[in-house]
């Protein structure tokens, strides 16, 4: 990366800092209704950073959903085209008792920047937006062709954009995808992911009564929607974490042999992992497999959250009428969505206890994605961060799901660069999120830098 570039983020460093908590106080919340028009003005903020970047043609899209923004920049000929990709909604900040500093007004604490939404993903696609700024002003003009397609409903399952991406491939064309919504595998190391798990995320709602009824007159012989829906999600998996869906494992690719030893090399202490990240007593799941295969390489099923009857202070006896569940399964390589939906439905419906009606109720599905690390892209990449870093890019895979991978994939037929900033302490959708102030200013020189190192390299 030129001294120059590196001179822009030093002595725009307070700038840049205080950009990036105007963006952070505006409470994008796609999931609440209430919040739509600050989700506007969150799109409205990207376009306006977007034009003082130097991009052309922004313009915020309005969808069925919360708004696109798209914006380019295409004087390069001869040079490969890139797509940024980022999202500027955020998850709800509840439970608001638990955040130390107010979750929409972001504190800086031990080099650290707080604030809903800093590290999942404002913090990280202001990177982006910022590293083309830096390019501009030093060297006039980006390296390479770009293209950003910024959207505001990531949080809640991305339908919008990916309607769009697949009716407007021609507009999106490029040569490969750039997303910074990943995290570091530890301070200081270079990471870039190159699997993700697909996702599919229902709704279950289970009936019995008619209505509420007093359990003192109706108790043992009229069927409880929520016992019968606790019931129901019991069997779906068992004490070891393997779950009973007929057909679930069936397609699961394991990973190869150099890929676990590249993983069997990363430092990782699980009793660390235990009291740093997951801060429980135990870990769970199937056994004879390592934290690693548990988290990246196999299918999961988990209950997000339940509702129904009486939860108020006090006591009021009734047998609640009606309970909903959100359950979701991650899903590995080879695994198809449409197969394991069909027989999650049919489990469902094969095991809902009797007295109760259940129905299902799709609200995302995405499949798993892998992405070729000797890409040439991929590739310059891994140089580039190394490079910023100083030490050796690692390959790993996330358990996460970025569903828009897969779309750039099957109707773009590009792959994606996964260079996130973030760190696996940052609390992404619990209070007290947080971004390293140190890695957003890494960010912007290391996407930077890749950009000119693939305008240099490329077709080489």
């Amino acid at each position: 990366m030129s001294p120059s570039t590196t001179a822009f983020v030093e002595q725009n460093r307070d700038r840049l800092l205080e950009e990036l908590k105007q963006f952070l106080r505006i409470p994008s919340i796609s999931a609440q209704p209430a919040h739509a028009s600050d989700v506007r003005r969150a799109a409205e903020f990207v376009v306006s950073s977007l034009r003082s970047a130097g991009l052309e043609n922004v313009q915020i899209i309005p969808t069925a959903g919360h708004p696109l923004v798209y914006a380019d920049w295409l004087h390069a000929p001869g040079k490969p085209t890139v797509l940024c990709y980022g999202h500027y909604d955020v998850q709800p900040p509840d439970p608001l008792d638990e955040w130390i500093s107010p979750p929409f007004e972001p504190t800086v604490r031990n080099g650290n920047l707080y604030a809903r939404g800093s590290a999942d993903d404002k913090g990280q696609v202001y990177s982006q937006i910022k590293a083309v700024e830096a390019l501009r002003e030093v060297n006039g003009k980006p390296p390479v062709n770009l293209k950003f397609l910024i959207e505001g409903e990531e949080e809640t399952g991305g339908e919008s954009i990916a309607k769009y991406v697949a009716d407007n491939a021609s507009k999106l064309k490029a040569d490969v995808a750039l997303v910074s919504d990943t995290e570091l595998y530890a301070e200081g190391i270079p990471t870039l992911c190159i699997g993700l798990r697909g996702l599919i995320y229902t709704e279950i709602e289970a009936r019995g009564p008619s209505r509420d009824l007093h359990s003192g007159m109706y108790g043992g012989a009229a069927p409880n929607a929520i016992f019968g829906l606790i019931e129901l999600l019991a069997k779906m998996k068992d004490a070891n974490g393997h779950i009973n869906i007929p057909g679930m494992y069936d397609d699961v690719r394991a990973p190869s042999p150099e890929e676990k030893r590249s993983w069997s090399i990363l430092p990782f202490d699980e009793r660390e992992f235990l009291k740093n990240e997951v801060g429980s007593k135990c870990l769970t799941g199937e056994p004879g497999f390592s934290v690693f295969e548990r988290t990246w390489a196999r299918p999961t099923l988990e209950v997000h959250g339940i509702a129904g009857g009486y939860t108020a202070p006090g006591a009021k006896t009734v047998i609640p009428a009606k309970a909903t569940a959100k359950v979701s399964m991650r899903m590995v390589p080879d695994q198809k969505p449409e197969k394991i939906l069909a027989a999650y439905k049919q489990f469902v419906k094969e095991n809902t206890p009797a007295g109760i009606e259940t129905e299902v109720r799709l609200l995302s599905a995405g499949p798993a994605i892998m992405v070729d690390p000797s890409h040439p892209a991929i590739r310059i990449a891994a140089n580039a961060f190394s490079e910023i870093l100083g030490r050796e890019t690692v390959f790993i895979r996330s358990g996460g799901s970025i569903p828009i991978v897969g779309d750039f994939a099957k109707h773009l037929g590009i792959p994606t660069i996964l260079m996130g900033f973030g760190l696996p302490d940052d609390g992404l959708h619990s209070p007290n999120e947080k971004y390293k102030i140190a890695n957003y200013y890494t960010g912007i020189m290391t996407i930077a830098h890749f950009l000119e190192q693939y305008g240099e390299q490329y077709g080489k």
